[in-house]
């Protein structure tokens, strides 16, 4: 009987230890923080970084245009002291001619003042009278042909339509020439090119 009261107590010690060793460990909670989880240090660094390039982009951006503004106004100053050692009656008379002369390849440029009250064809009696102060463009040669205009102070000139030299049967008649007057042609002139302008200028001769 003490036998198998052994047994039994021996058997039953056996079974606990064995319960004991197969329960499952416990689960051990990583408390490390992911790696992939960035602090607020971190972001206001990498924010604090992106405003550096952003505002150095900027920088750039603002060098390149104040350089190309720099480069402009060098190239419009350059032009400007060109053309000072003209007057601006010089300049004016080279840029019309550039613009509406009938030849470009002249030997001279002749400049003649008219003032108001003088008649568009003197060897006409009826002939009407410029209203106001005119410049007649010519060149040396006849087929250079002729430019007569005013000027208006802001880069604009009224044309008359008016020949160097008047052909025809006269008298005309007071409307034929008041029709010249009515008919002037409002043109804006062009500043054209420097060289060209220069060029003209010293051809220019003053003609009574």
């Amino acid at each position: 009987m003490k036998k198998m009261t052994r047994a039994f107590y021996f058997s039953a010690a056996i079974a606990l230890l064995a319960g004991c060793g197969n329960d499952p460990e416990p689960e051990v909670t990583d408390s490390t923080p992911n790696a992939a989880t960035e602090t607020p240090a971190e972001e206001a660094d990498e924010n604090a970084a992106a405003d550096q390039d952003e505002k150095e982009e900027t920088d750039d951006s603002e060098a390149e245009e104040s350089e190309t503004a720099d480069e402009e106004n060098t190239d419009a100053e350059t032009a400007e002291s060109a053309l000072d050692a003209y007057s601006s009656e010089q300049i004016e008379y080279a840029r019309v001619w550039l613009q509406l002369g009938p030849n470009q390849e002249l030997d001279g440029l002749y400049v003649k003042q008219i003032p108001a009250g003088t008649p568009l064809n003197p060897d006409d009696e009826t002939s009407g009278v410029y209203p106001e102060d005119v410049i007649q463009l010519a060149g040396s040669r006849l087929v250079d042909g002729s430019v007569t205009y005013s000027g208006n102070g802001d880069g604009t000139i009224n044309v008359y339509n008016v020949p160097l030299r008047w052909d025809g049967q006269y008298p005309a008649g007071e409307d034929f020439y008041e029709e010249i007057i009515n008919d002037t042609e409002l043109v804006a002139i062009d500043t054209g090119n420097d060289e060209d302008v220069i060029r003209l200028i010293e051809l220019q001769e003053s003609q009574q």
